[in-house]
């Protein structure tokens, strides 16, 4: 049996509020993210806590997706498709927590 974790992975309020902001977006304007992203964003919407393997996936999104964020806006004055996608994952907020989680996780295992 694992051991259980000792890690708090309780979603923070501002991951939520960004992964809402997200879905409301994608709805409003029929693009951003994926499905797997939609997904992510409902869960994390929801609250509660993930999984630390969840939490695992949720911080490698960030570094493959960085420059995602640097345009809140494309031409057309919507927002763009990169910016809607970061917030399904919890935007800012959300590589935060999300990284700081697994250095946790990481340090509980006694990895570096």
């Amino acid at each position: 049996m694992a051991k259980k974790s000792a890690v708090d992975l309780s979603i923070p309020e501002q991951v939520q509020e960004n992964a809402q902001r997200g879905l409301r977006l994608r709805e409003e304007h029929g693009f951003g993210g994926t499905k797997v992203g939609e997904a992510t964003a409902k869960l994390l919407s929801g609250g509660g806590s993930v999984s630390a393997r969840k939490v695992r996936h949720i911080s490698r999104y960030f570094p493959r997706h960085a420059g995602d964020n640097l345009d809140q806006t494309g031409k057309s004055g919507k927002p763009s498709r990169g910016y809607i996608a970061w917030l399904l994952w919890g935007g800012d907020a959300g590589r935060t927590w999300s990284e700081k989680a697994v250095k946790a996780l990481d340090a509980e295992a006694g990895e570096k």
